[in-house]
Order: C-alpha cells, then structure tokens, then sequence
C-alpha cells in the first residue's frame, strides 16, 4: 500500500485542506472513497493492537473505515481533515455550506489524480457518514454514489433538541473528541452582536443556567465549547439548523444511496436512515441491523465492511455483485435476532393498534376503560443512583411472541403545575424476572408541543419546534409524543413496559441525557374516559 501524508489541497477561495491517501501498490487507475470530518485524520489510524477492546477508540478513532480492507480489493483511500481541523487551514464551519462545497472540491481534486480512474464514493460511519449525504446535495460530477452509516438527516431534531430538550450530555463531551483549537461560535452568521448579547442575558437568569456551573462557563466563555454555545442561543429550529441537515436538500440528491443504520443508534443516527428513505429521490437500499460492539476500535466496518464493499463494487466498479437484484430493505428483528427482507417502510402489513394506558398500570388493546390518573414529579436534584420518578404502565405476561416493527407514538392525556416540562417516555422488553432493557425511546418538551397538521401522521407527530407556547397550568392536554422506530419481537412470557418520566439522568443515561426541567413539577397523567391516553404500536401479525 502506498502513502502519501498531508496532501494539500486547495479550495475555491484558496484555503487549503489536509489529506492522507492510501492506494494499491500497483500500477493503474483506482475507484476512490472518501472520508471527511473534523476528528482527525492521524487518529484514524490509531492501533487496534494496543487495546482492541478499548472503548476510548470509538470517539472518531475508527469511524473512517478500515483503509487496508479497502485498499487490498482495489480502492483508493483519501482521508481528510475539514477547514479549520485538524492539520487543515482555514474556519470550521460544523457541517454548514462552506464545508459541504470544500467536499465537492475534494472530489473532484480526487478524481482529477492520475491514480483515480474518475469514480469517487464516500466512506465512514457518524460524522464520515452524515457529511455525505450534505456533500451529495452539492452534486460533485465525480461522486457517483454515497454509503452513509448511521447519519442524522436532521441537525436539530436527531441530534440537538430531541423532542426540543436539549442533547446536553453528548455535546458536554463530545467537543473533547475533535481536533480543534478555539473558533468563534457560527451564531453570530445567523444573528446580530446585539441579538445574542440580549439572548445570553436572558440565559444568564434562567433557572437551567443558575443551577448549572457548566452552562454558565458555556455562556460567559463561548470559545470553551462554541457549538454548545450556538446551541443554547439557538433553542429552536430555523436556518442555523436547516443549513446543517440533509432532509432540506434531498431533492439534490440524485445518486445511489445505500442507507445503513444500527437499532442502537436511537439516540441520533437511527432516524437519519427512515428519514432518508422516505424523502429521497433516488435509487436507494436500506439495512437496519446492530454490531457486535457498539463502542470500540471494531464497530462497525469489521461487521458490515462487506456489505460497503458489495455497494461499490456495484457502483464503481461496475461489477455485478447481486445486490441490486435483492429486495430493497433488509432488517434485523430483534427478540428473534434474524434479518428479514422487506418491500417498504414503515411495512404495509402492519396493524396500528392503540394500547390504552389503564388503572393499575395496566397497558393493553380493546377499549380505554375508566378515567383515573397516575400522578409523579420529577426531582431536579436527584441523587446519584436513584432512579427517575415517574408512572409506569405495561402489558400482562405475553401469551404468544408480539411484534412491533415501525414508528411509534405516544398520545399521552397530562396536566402540569407549571409553564413547561419535559417528557421522558421509555419502552422497554421486560423479561419474567423482572429485568427489563432498553428498546426506544422518546422526548418532548411541554412548550414544543404545537403539531405541524401537514407534516405529521399518526404513528409520527411532527412538531415545528420555531416557538415555545407556555402550558396552560393544570389543563389536561394531549401530548403527541415520537419514538424511535424499533422492530422487536417480545417474547411470549415477556411484557411491554412503557415508562413516563419528567427527566433523564445521568446514572440511567451516561451519554443521552438532556436538560430536562429545572424546577419540580407536579405531572398528573389522565388515562380513560374523556382523557385517554394511548400508545400507537405497530403490530405485524405472526
């Protein structure tokens, strides 16, 4: 394998990036793949030998692909650091138009090489994979298809703002992860000096910052953690946002996608897949499965590199691999843990079925049954290892396995004392000795309620998120609430738990935790009669 480090290359206004190639030790013209983002080139290469087990490998270290597996089947291998990262010259632009036209400059310097035989796809799961979905709506003529693992399509609600609450516990930490000295926050590209300063003011009095040293170091400081810092001037959806999320321009992308997520990835990538495949355009396959490890120096290429490498070899070789002959989806039904082929999403066969929240905690289909309520607060200052308080509901013991493959929604009947408050919803597979794991999840912040009719369906509420409506105190209201997709087989024996909380917490979620309320409110959940409350599941039949 030959390489060439620190290759610069020079963009439309000059600036110049840093890449690393890596290509056959032969003679001859090469398909190319390329791997961009602000992690890091060197860091890619980081040993597996070392700690092949280690977790502290998964933050950016292997998420480009694994170079030799490409390089030995014939493809060239570029690695670049974006503007601003990196051994790179120039501003980071965190994903924002200069960034997605420096990678169809990249392209088509790449293919312009004399080791480049002019085909040009993409690689890399994460950041690697959400830049290309952004770098295909720049339409590079060279970039002929694109092979997104795990990418968010939607910068504020998959990965910002779940639900309009806050994703502080992933940004808390993951500025830590990148190869970036100090930069100025981009939120002054989209508002005034004045503006902000007002907004940050605002911030400095609330209740969120006040309680928390982070946020107000975050605020007073904005270099420490810029995006952290556009994040909270910014609490709603609008432009910032909508420059950095694919779904605004998939109408530009007219090349093969071959859309590949993980069920794991719930917290951020998982509704990129779903997301693209309703709203693009274009020859496209979807497979949704899980790895072996979901941290670590092996995820996820040591598990589905083959399937990447059938894709391009099809694409950009133009060798007849069959998998454009397969059916178009493919997932993995856990419970059952096998892979099933599939036509559409979400699945034509499937029976949208209310489960009724009830009196004792039951869940279950048929009629709401009697009013009652379920009443909890949430504690703010919940000690560490205790568990958030909230109302539970599930199914009797299964009489026979029960599959949900699909979205899901929650359409929850609740009163609040207070102008706003988050909601947590979790459903978990409870097994007869009461353990129960994680499947999906979903969140929503009280005053982000407001529904977009045009946008949303029954099983997938849409909310705008551009305003917060204060809640009226103690008026029952309905609260459309999205959860994740999920296709999981419960087990006969096993029950369906729903949870309802006012929180996460750092000890349930090390990572997904969100800034949820910061005063204790009083949450009164109505079930039956005139208030019923549902969950909306999507039942295949056996």
């Amino acid at each position: 394998m030959i390489e060439e480090k620190n290759r610069f290359v020079a963009m439309r206004d000059g600036v110049k990036l840093a890449c690393d190639v890596f290509r056959p030790d032969a003679p001859g013209k090469y398909p190319a793949l390329l791997s961009y983002s602000l992690y890091g080139k060197d860091v890619q290469k980081f040993s597996e030998v070392l700690r092949p087990l280690s977790p502290r490998h998964g933050n950016g270290g292997q998420e480009a692909g694994d170079t030799r597996f490409f390089v030995s089947r014939g493809y060239a291998h570029v690695i670049a650091d974006t503007r601003g990262a990196g051994d790179s010259q120039g501003v980071y632009n965190f994903q924002g138009k200069t960034e997605q036209e420096d990678g169809y400059d990249l392209i088509e310097w790449i293919a312009a090489q004399p080791w480049c035989d002019g085909n040009v796809g993409m690689l890399g799961m994460s950041y690697f994979a959400v830049v290309q979905n952004l770098v295909a709506s720049t339409q590079p003529p060279h970039l002929k298809a694109i092979a997104p693992y795990e990418a968010y399509t939607d910068r504020y609600r998959h990965s910002v703002y779940h639900g309009g609450v806050l994703n502080e516990g992933f940004f808390h930490q993951w500025w830590g992860h990148v190869s970036i000295g100090t930069m100025q926050p981009l939120i002054f590209n989209y508002l005034s000096k004045e503006e902000v300063a007002q907004r940050v003011a605002m911030l400095m009095q609330s209740q969120e910052v006040q309680d928390s040293p982070y946020l107000h170091i975050q605020l007073k400081y904005p270099e420490k953690n810029p995006l952290v810092f556009d994040f909270l001037v910014q609490p709603h959806d609008g432009p910032y946002y909508w420059e950095r999320s694919a779904y605004t321009k998939f109408d530009r992308i007219k090349i093969p996608v071959l859309l590949m997520a993980r069920w794991s990835g719930w917290p951020i990538h998982l509704a990129g897949a779903f997301q693209g495949w309703e709203g693009l355009d274009t020859t496209k396959k979807m497979m949704i499965m899980e790895t072996k490890e979901t941290t670590g120096p092996r995820r996820p290429w040591r598990d589905h590199q083959d399937i990447i490498l059938r894709w391009y070899d099809h694409w950009l070789k133009g060798n007849d691999t069959g998998m454009m002959k397969e059916p178009p989806i493919n997932i993995l039904v856990k419970g059952r843990n096998e892979y099933r082929d599939e036509y559409e999403w979400p699945l034509k066969r499937t029976q949208w079925t209310k489960y009724w929240l009830k009196s004792g905690g039951a869940l279950a289909p048929g009629e709401p049954g009697g009013a009652g309520t379920e009443v909890f607060s949430n504690d703010p200052y919940i000690m560490q290892g205790k568990p958030a308080p909230g109302a539970d509901f599930s199914t009797a013991q299964l009489d026979k396995d029960l599959e949900i493959t699909g979205p899901i929604a929650l359409y929850l009947a609740a009163a609040i004392d207070r102008p706003d408050a988050t909601w947590v919803v979790t459903i978990k597979d409870q097994s007869p000795d009461g353990s129960a794991r994680v499947v999906t999840k979903g969140w929503l912040r009280a005053s982000h309620r407001k529904l977009d009719a045009a946008r949303s369906k029954p099983y997938k509420p849409y909310h705008p998120h551009t305003e917060s409506e204060p809640v009226p105190l103690n008026e029952v209201i309905e609260y459309a609430i999205e959860i994740k997709e999920t296709s999981m087989v419960f087990m006969k024996g096993h029950r369906l738990l729903l949870e309802v909380r006012g929180q996460d917490t750092q000890t349930e979620d090390p990572i997904w935790y969100h800034l949820c309320s910061p005063v204790e409110t009083r949450h009164t959940v109505h079930y039956g009669g005139k208030h019923a409350s549902y969950l909306l599941l999507p039942v295949i039949p056996a």
